[in-house]
């Protein structure tokens, strides 16, 4: 059995209703609604929420409380994701990890020894491959793979989720051939003379993804209860899960009547489900315990700058023929963001080229013109490159930028490559956005990018990567303080769904969803922060983890 680092010293209660809580001996953070930044050393929950937070006074006031030592850590709210997707983390830490691989041949050696020992698989599936950090920087292709797996389809998401590497096989069962043409919003990548090379762009790879089996719900449950463990671990009680389909819809409204999903979910539905209009009509779907609020809807503009599919309105200055790839065609924007706007539900769209920003928000603009909904908190799922002079139309149009501070760290070693320097000047732009009064709603992407939201505050302060590279930071006029990273990733990130009042923070009558880690991010070195580990985490007064050697911390 595991120790608990809090200790219980006292517990006083009635037949009639359990006494509160007193976590004391703390040294205690949060934001007020005003975000100002307060500190304490008393907090005192019942009935999941908070009734108060102070000083030793507190003791004195609720003298019949249970007593919990904090034993002087440092407490912080619950941290939000305000962009990830949690089956995706699921799959990720259940599949063949290829994050951070130094080149293609290791990769498909990894790809390798993880089929060999899953002899029960019909398909390998696995991602995080990013040609980028190989020597060649080239694309890899299906001979390589097929040098190892020839007798299983193989299909390797990259780092971005949006391409895919793939063997013969694969290529094979989706019928994939020289003749095959591109689908919209997607790029087969092809040889000198037109034949598949095992690299899908963005809407091409789900020529093969089709042929995939269809999860089971023993499947969705591993995946659902891995990627909420982990999520604990790292200090997050809430996320924003960036597009469900239906199944993933029903199966979320299963398990929060069986009161059991591990964190606190907001779901985007995926514009793309043939069921959205059907999902829309239903309306809000919101539980009493606030585990799960489903008001959002999550598209997609472009692809991804990593794999030049972000929509740009100049070509990539490192690939003159091409501008990227729009995976709504620009004719289903009007009618895609009447539906969801008349209908009272957030639109969340995800834009990273300068292009697909512009696009969005043009349509939001004539969209709010003719049906109204300027007022849903609706948001732009990354503006990672957006135009100069499109920035201030944001805040003019109240739209939220989302963004995720690891991108802009794990980017620039391709990013200037890519777009140039003058399109870098609106591009990762946090302090811009912040300055002229836009909200930040911070997340992680993950799995695209690791889930840990300390790695998020580290490069949103520093504007460096782990090795705290650049030793100046990344176009460091776009860096934060701590405290204004902190509330992107708690008090902005709840705005950014509605929850405010009653999430991103510890202030009375929000939900007693707080951590416990082991070192003050706001007087530590900000070359730290991404060190911090988390030793507990609590959601609703209830600790749902804690460190294995919780008692060395």
């Amino acid at each position: 059995m595991k120790t608990l680092l809090i200790t219980v010293l006292m517990l006083l209660s009635t037949a009639v209703q359990a006494a509160p809580s007193q976590l004391f001996n703390v040294k205690g953070y949060t934001l007020d609604n005003d975000g100002k930044l307060l500190s304490f050393s008393n907090l005192v929950f019942d009935g999941g929420k908070v009734i108060a937070i102070g000083g030793s006074e507190l003791s004195k006031k609720y003298p019949h409380a249970t007593q919990l030592d904090g034993h002087n850590k440092v407490l912080l709210p619950g941290l939000i994701d305000a962009h990830g997707h949690v089956m995706g983390l699921g799959e990720s830490l259940l599949e063949v990890d290829l994050r951070g691989v130094g080149s293609a041949s290791i990769a498909a050696q990894q790809v390798s020894d993880y089929a060999k020992k899953h002899p029960e698989l019909q398909w390998i599936t696995g991602g995080g491959w990013n040609q980028v950090l190989w020597p060649d920087k080239q694309f890899p292709s299906a001979q390589l793979l097929d040098e190892y797996i020839q007798d299983r389809p193989v299909i390797l998401s990259r780092v971005d989720g949006h391409a895919s590497w793939v063997n013969s096989k694969a290529l094979e069962l989706a019928g994939i051939t020289k003749e095959t043409l591109d689908p919209p919003g997607g790029k087969i990548i092809r040889d000198a003379k037109g034949n598949p090379t095992g690299v899908l762009i963005d809407k091409a790879d789900s020529l093969v993804w089709q042929h995939l089996p269809q999860s089971s719900e023993a499947s969705t449950k591993n995946k659902l209860d891995v990627a909420g463990e982990h999520l604990l671990s790292l200090g997050i009680t809430s996320v924003h899960d960036a597009g469900i389909g239906e199944d993933i819809y029903d199966y979320y409204i299963k398990r929060q009547a069986e009161h059991s999903l591990p964190v606190r979910i907001y779901p985007m539905l995926s514009a793309s489900d043939p069921h959205l209009s059907a999902m829309l009509k239903r309306g809000f779907v919101q539980d009493q315990y606030d585990y799960l609020s489903i008001r959002s809807v999550k598209a997609y503009g472009d692809g991804a700058l990593g794999s030049r599919g972000a929509a740009l309105l100049a070509p990539y200055s490192d690939a003159p023929d091409n501008s990227g790839l729009l995976l709504t065609r620009e004719a289903d924007f009007k009618p895609l963001f009447d539906l969801v706007l008349s209908h009272g539900f957030q639109l969340n769209f995800h834009a990273i080229g300068d292009r697909a920003n512009r696009m969005v928000l043009d349509q939001f603009a004539d969209s709010f013109k003719r049906i109204g909904g300027q007022d849903l908190r609706n948001r732009v799922e990354h503006a990672q490159v957006v135009a100069v002079e499109d920035i201030p139309r944001f805040l003019s149009l109240n739209i939220i930028p989302s963004m995720q501070p690891t991108h802009a760290t794990s980017d620039k070693n391709m990013a200037e490559d890519r777009i140039g320097a003058e399109r870098l000047k609106g591009a990762y732009a946090w302090h811009t956005f912040l300055k002229q009064g836009s909200p930040l709603a911070f997340g992680s992407d993950f799995p695209v990018e690791l889930a840990n939201p300390f790695y998020g505050l580290h490069a949103a302060v520093t504007r460096q990567d782990r090795d705290n590279q650049p030793v100046a930071g990344w176009i460091p006029e776009e860096a934060l303080s701590i405290q204004q990273a902190f509330r992107a990733f708690t008090l902005d990130a709840a705005y950014a769904a509605h929850q405010e009042n009653i999430l991103g923070g510890l202030t009375v009558g929000k939900w007693a969803d707080f951590i416990l880690v082991d070192q003050d991010i706001f007087k530590i070195k900000a070359q730290d922060i991404w060190k911090t580990q988390v030793i507990e985490t609590w959601i609703a007064g209830e600790q749902r983890y804690v460190l294995a050697d919780a008692e060395n911390k």
